[in-house]
């Protein structure tokens, strides 16, 4: 399993053609947030928020989370700019959208080292066709070296539903198992993964219901389309207090002198092993990792 560096519970798309969200940004509690060159941006408007995206940078050199940038395919017209203007910026992450394949990695991968790109930036790939989803273990599995840069997998529902024919109006219960197959693929590579967006930001309850959802199913975090959606979000991926004092009690008692060489005790009416033990300190791991965010993360 990848090891915890920083918090992914939060992570906001803003997009790139407007100024006046990228400025709000900086004040928000997400723990990322994507600046889209993508998407949110027309095709008449994608140079102009390119400059946007460099003026900005400029001014905010340093940002207290984590920033990351998502550029249009390679293979279209504008990805050779994209990935230029984003690599000017020196984002944490560059974010390849329609990930079918590993050569899609390699490409970015290589584009960035003939650039001497610093090496610390990483690529971040989304999952959002059914080839990638075929394929997500095969791009994992290449993301685990090194060189592929590869940290994280985020998903794309809406492309998905779109290329599949998937109904998500009643919910997500068709979408679930290709989900559970890409989570399962990045932690196979040792990979973060983000759950995709909901759509619908005036709907706060089913927003906080999906978010459960994805953090049962073992997403790292979720990608958000608005600001309101930020702190139910970070509730949602984080450990309760409850959660947190279990954990703590399970390090204790495996700790004591006479548990040392013990590999199953019992705990609260129940047996636990040494796994469990391994769970609890993850757990705590990022619950120390969210009340005391990596300095690292404002080195840029």
């Amino acid at each position: 399993m990848k090891k915890i560096s920083r918090p992914r519970r939060s992570v906001l798309y803003v997009p790139a053609s407007n100024p006046r969200a990228m400025q709000k940004s900086v004040t928000l509690a997400a723990d990322a947030i994507i600046f889209d060159l993508e998407d949110s941006v027309a095709p008449e408007a994608k140079a102009e928020a390119r400059e946007a995206l460099r003026a900005h940078f400029r001014e905010h050199p340093v940002a207290a989370f984590e920033r990351i940038i998502r550029i249009n395919p390679l293979v279209s017209q504008w990805g050779g700019e994209d990935i230029l203007a984003a690599r000017a910026c020196n984002p944490d992450a560059i974010l390849l959208p329609k990930v079918d394949h590993p050569r899609n990695l390699i490409e970015a991968a290589t584009a960035l080292d003939e650039a001497d790109a610093a090496y610390t930036m990483e690529l971040w790939a989304m999952i959002e066709t059914p080839r990638g989803i075929l394929n997500a273990d095969e791009v994992a599995r290449l993301g685990s070296h090194s060189s592929a840069r590869l940290g994280c997998f985020v998903i794309g529902p809406n492309d998905i539903a779109r290329e599949t024919g998937v109904d998500l109006t009643g919910g997500r219960m068709f979408l679930v198992p290709w989900l559970m197959q890409i989570v399962l693929a990045a932690r196979a590579g040792g990979l973060d993964v983000l759950d995709g967006v909901y759509n619908d930001f005036g709907d706060a309850e089913g927003f906080a219901r999906e978010c459960r959802q994805g953090a049962a199913m073992g997403f790292d975090g979720k990608t958000l389309i608005h600001p309101s959606q930020v702190d139910a979000a970070n509730r949602s991926f984080s450990p309760d207090e409850t959660e947190i004092a279990e954990a703590r009690a399970i390090v204790e008692l495996f700790m004591r002198p006479e548990n040392a060489d013990k590999g199953v005790l019992s705990f609260d009416g129940r047996m636990v092993e040494r796994l469990h033990l391994a769970q609890a300190e993850r757990l705590l791991a990022k619950a120390n990792m969210i009340a005391t965010p990596d300095k690292d993360i404002q080195r840029r």
